[in-house]
């Protein structure tokens, strides 16, 4: 079995902990920031946020010229605490939530996929919880 490289990223969201686990995990908040880049977005967004079931994010350019779905399945979820998952090529993402006075740290870690150049995929999920901070942050 090949040794997966986990990566981390992590931003801190001024925000209370109730605002930023609610724009995480509900779908229509999820469609707003949920993007690497200016050029796409996430037109539809699945979320059934308990142990055992799914979540399936649909990320296409905005020119229509390409699309995948992250589609994931919940394994572990201690509520304003983390978030832990498979994803559907079975590669680990976990996420922690930490309180910190009025600021909530996020810290994502997933296992990197074989494709992909590591700092490529460490920046582009940067770019995306850049994205999240931003959205809290500003709505």
């Amino acid at each position: 079995m090949e040794n997966k490289t986990k990566i981390t990223v992590e931003c801190i969201v001024n925000s209370t902990i109730e605002k930023v686990w609610n724009y995480w995990t509900t779908p229509n908040h999820i469609e707003q920031w949920n993007n690497a880049s200016p050029d796409w977005h996430t037109p539809k967004a699945i979320n059934d946020l308990k142990v055992g079931r799914n979540y399936i994010f649909t990320m296409a350019a905005k020119d229509g010229s390409m699309s995948f779905d992250l589609e994931g399945t919940y394994t572990d979820i201690s509520i304003h605490k983390s978030i832990k998952s498979i994803l559907a090529d079975g590669r680990t993402v976990s996420v922690d939530f930490i309180t910190l006075g009025e600021n909530v740290e996020v810290v994502e870690t997933f296992e990197a996929e074989f494709e992909n150049p590591i700092d490529l995929q460490r920046q582009g999920w940067q770019n995306i919880l850049d994205n999240f901070k931003k959205y809290v942050e500003n709505n």
